[in-house]
């Protein structure tokens, strides 16, 4: 954990989903994702890829002044918050749509604010990694970009098109047959 926790007033769990948080605006956000899982379908990206799609999105967004936190997960969750406040900080207010992490967060005296998922069809994590597996061994990136920025903000499909950050998406098989 980084030497003294930061002080934390707004707290914003995200994992890369960065369309779901268009309605939020604040001076400072701490963008929480985690760092220590092996690549897979499920985490294809490290944490400094995905620090570097958010702070695109924000910029984009014109979302400034915001702290991004790695916090490696330790898969026991009656002790996350307690683990995540070493590195974020103590209670303060919880933006998620994500209903287990607001009850942890809820329990540990934090305020929670929750909001509903948007278009979850579309939205849904594992529909839009498919989707950009699909894509992955596409040569022509305008159609990638075309098809991703349905789902994916344009900044962060272009980050990915430019940084390469698509094809390695095609070896990360779980089950039948890799793409390409």
């Amino acid at each position: 954990p980084p030497p003294p926790p930061p002080r934390s007033f707004f707290f914003l769990m995200i994992r890369l989903r960065p369309r779901s948080t268009q309605g939020v605006s604040s001076a400072a956000l701490d963008v929480y994702k985690r760092q220590n899982r092996e690549e897979s379908l499920q985490n294809p990206w490290s944490a400094d890829e995905r620090t570097a799609m958010v702070e695109a999105w924000l910029s984009e967004s014109g979302i400034q002044d915001v702290k991004i936190v790695s916090i490696p997960d330790i898969d026991d969750p009656p002790n996350w918050v307690a683990h995540a406040e070493q590195y974020h900080g103590s209670a303060g207010v919880f933006f998620t749509s994500d209903a287990p992490s607001a009850e942890l967060y809820g329990v540990a005296g934090w305020q929670v604010v929750t909001t509903p998922l948007e278009n979850r069809e579309s939205f849904e994590g594992w529909r839009v990694r498919e989707t950009a597996r699909m894509l992955s061994t596409i040569g022509d990136e305008e159609a990638v970009r075309a098809v991703l920025s349905q789902t994916i903000p344009s900044v962060v499909v272009e980050y990915m098109v430019r940084n390469d950050a698509l094809r390695r998406l095609a070896f990360l098989g779980e089950g039948g047959e890799p793409v390409g």
